[in-house]
């Protein structure tokens, strides 16, 4: 028997009117549970007309915001901040204005200058982090390029001056294609649930090569594995473009990969290691599949991974999950993958306006006495919260070999 997953009726959260930089849309939010009580912080991603910035001759610009909000009840309920975000772009357009100070106090360039979008927050060696998708550039109103007649407006915001700039810079090239690149921020939950916003995110860089692919999805296992002869960092990501990756040629679509790198700063170059890990098998799958927020761990050495799947405009964006255990001295293998997607939109108001898509994106997870707790966007353009019990959830999730196939009972 499936497990009963439990759903709200609405949203908790949904775009603000009157409030520049969330009145669109209100999605995607990552949660993690407080060490000292059952309280969950969320960040959310927001956006709205940015028109202080607008250009002439093009749409309002819609840089991306991440937002905070609690809850004190398990999820019923959200208290949100939408005074103010707690991490905004810096929207710079000139090229001495795409710098930032990172955590060592370098200045270094500045891969979330547009955007900062979809986050997930884990830990790592028992240190908060955060991954977000970013844009160098923000875009103009993204989502009218998924009605008939499509409407492009990534490009709007990119200065013609990138243009002239060494085609051998990787910050350049990224930015010509403004795809989103994943970076990695330190995160302050001490200060964050304080208000102090300034004080509670560390810019360290990308995780990702965006001259390479965009690439989104990405987050890191809390501890390090042995890769080989050594203790390594392992991530996972999904690259758009999987030529350039092991196997992509042979799987061409968009996947599930591993990445392992003595160091964090070296995710994003040519010393990171891949592996695919999955790849699209199921009917509901054809588009894409991608890991949906970080790993649980479930033993000593097994790992369930939720991810998400893409089949098309149509049918959208559904939810499953895999299992994957740890090998001596190689990457983690999938060992266990439902066939079903056991998570989509249904409810009226999952269903899509704007976007022609239907989505429900779990970004988050927590769990409080063994249920699992999750947050998503509906419809790109609200955020819900659904239960199931953990338990219940990993063994029908058992049930299933690696390819998906129904095991013997006995083999369960």
């Amino acid at each position: 028997m499936k497990p009963q997953f439990r759903y709200l009726d609405q949203p908790v959260l949904e775009p603000m009117p009157g409030c520049a930089w969330a009145d669109k849309m209100v999605l995607n939010p990552a949660i993690v549970k407080d060490p000292e009580s059952d309280t969950i912080h969320m960040l959310f991603r927001a956006t709205g007309p940015w028109s202080e910035k607008k250009r002439e001759g093009c749409h309002d610009p819609y840089p991306i915001f991440l937002g905070y909000a609690k809850s004190n009840d398990r999820g019923l309920t959200w208290d949100a901040d939408f005074s103010r975000p707690a991490l905004a772009p810096a929207l710079g357009y000139e090229e001495d204005e795409l710098y930032i100070t990172d955590i060592h106090g370098n200045r270094v360039r500045n891969y979330a200058n547009g955007c900062i979008e979809d986050p997930r927050i884990f830990p790592v060696e028992g240190e908060l982090y955060m991954s977000v998708a970013c844009r160098i550039f923000p875009p103009g109103p993204y989502w009218l390029s998924d009605q008939e007649p499509p409407v492009e407006t990534r490009f709007e915001y990119v200065p013609d001056w990138i243009f002239h700039m060494s085609d051998a810079d990787a910050f350049v090239q990224t930015a010509r294609a403004n795809d989103t690149v994943t970076v990695l921020y330190k995160l302050n939950l001490e200060q964050l649930k304080c208000g102090n916003y300034e004080q509670a995110f560390a810019y360290i860089g990308p995780l990702t090569e965006g001259q390479i692919s965009d690439n989104r999805d990405v987050f890191l296992f809390p501890d390090k594995m042995h890769i080989g002869n050594q203790e390594r960092y392992v991530m996972l990501h999904r690259p758009m473009n999987v030529k350039p990756f092991p196997e992509g040629e042979c799987v061409q679509k968009p996947s599930i990969y591993l990445a392992s790198a003595n160091t964090i700063e070296e995710f994003a170059s040519s010393q990171a290691e891949h592996r695919l890990l999955a790849a699209p098998i199921f009917d509901w799958e054809e588009n894409r599949i991608g890991a949906s927020w970080p790993p649980l761990k479930i033993n000593e050495r097994e790992w369930l991974i939720p991810y998400h799947g893409k089949k098309n405009v149509q049918f959208g964006y559904t939810q499953s999950f895999m299992i994957v255990e740890e090998q001596e001295h190689d990457y983690p293998i999938l060992t266990h993958r439902c066939p079903d997607r056991l998570m989509y939109a249904e409810r009226e108001w999952e269903m899509p306006s704007d976007y022609p898509t239907p989505c429900l994106f779990t970004t988050g997870g927590v769990i409080i006495d063994g249920e699992l707790i999750m947050a998503y966007g509906a419809a790109d353009q609200k955020v819900g919260i659904s239960w199931v019990n953990l338990e219940q959830l990993i063994q029908h999730i058992r049930q299933y070999d690696a390819e998906g196939k129904q095991l013997h009972t006995t083999s369960v």
